[in-house]
């Protein structure tokens, strides 16, 4: 039986604690870098003073930013300790710091939130709206299932946010009947899909497999789904997965040019608005 890579074996490592795809992306480009930094040598051979070098190699000469160093030393550590058992944690590594800038965080009038809404169609003027309506991150918004919206309560549940807190927000009453139209066009849609033949939906951590129907359940479909079905580039399962991010990101880029606003207008703005108007 052949041996796995390296990168391989972090792979499935990141895949069994059920990570994001986008951290298996960043988590395996870092640890390629990191190889490839120092000539292919296998990391079991290298430990602190190398994993210093590299990150002082990031500040110094390629200057990162500090969010982006902490993803590469996150992504060495994860190497270290979960796949080849080595725990970095403890080892004191002293490497030279990007220098972290302190961003003061653009808000929008009232006035501008409503044109940059207005200059929106369809999904994605229901999906900012709720943004903005309930203070909510953009994954936060577009990873909301069917059952995550409680009508009966006006609330809407947040699961497993950044802030690894669960929470209810109100639901806005302006927005009340267009997500119930929203949720009755994803049941018919989730109706197609199954008579197609697909019909799953992403179960996060081990859900799939202990209610392994629920997959096909519409209460748990994604409350802003893509148009088209896709194949899943974890597990090759082809379903429809929620609105990708960039997507909804250059939809309010370009709402924000029709608009006439020259503030850097991105998705996290209608969450610094909400708190700001809200005070």
């Amino acid at each position: 039986m052949q041996k796995k890579k390296l990168l391989d074996v972090v792979r499935d490592k990141i895949r069994f604690k059920h990570y994001s795809l986008s951290t298996e992306r960043t988590y395996l480009y870092w640890i390629k870098y990191f190889i490839l930094y120092h000539n292919k040598r296998h990391p079991i051979q290298m430990g602190k003073p190398e994993i210093e070098q590299f990150l002082t190699w990031l500040a110094t000469d390629k200057k990162v930013s500090p969010t982006t160093q902490n993803q590469a030393f996150s992504a060495i550590l994860f190497l270290y300790k979960e796949v080849l058992g080595i725990d970095m944690s403890d080892q004191n590594i002293q490497a030279l710091r990007a220098q972290e800038r302190k961003h003061i965080p653009v808000v929008l009038t009232r006035q501008e939130v409503k044109l940059v809404i207005d200059n929106l169609d369809g999904i994605y003027n229901l999906i900012v709206s709720l943004m903005y309506g309930c203070g909510l991150r953009m994954n936060e918004a577009l990873n909301l299932r069917i059952k995550d919206v409680d009508f009966g309560f006006d609330k809407v549940y947040i699961w497993d946010s950044k802030s690894l807190k669960d929470r209810t927000v109100p639901l806005p009453q302006k927005l009340k009947e267009r997500l119930k139209v929203q949720v009755k066009t994803v049941e018919e849609l989730h109706q197609k899909d199954l008579s197609d033949g697909y019909g799953t939906v992403y179960m996060p951590y081990a859900l799939e497999k202990k209610f392994p129907n629920a997959k096909y359940e519409t209460k748990w479909q994604f409350l802003f789904p893509m148009r088209n079905v896709a194949r899943d580039p974890q597990s090759d399962v082809i379903r429809r997965h929620h609105i990708h991010p960039a997507t909804l990101g250059r939809n309010i880029k370009q709402a924000s040019i029709k608009a006439g606003i020259h503030k850097r207008v991105t998705s996290h703005i209608f969450r610094h608005s909400y708190a700001t108007h809200l005070l």
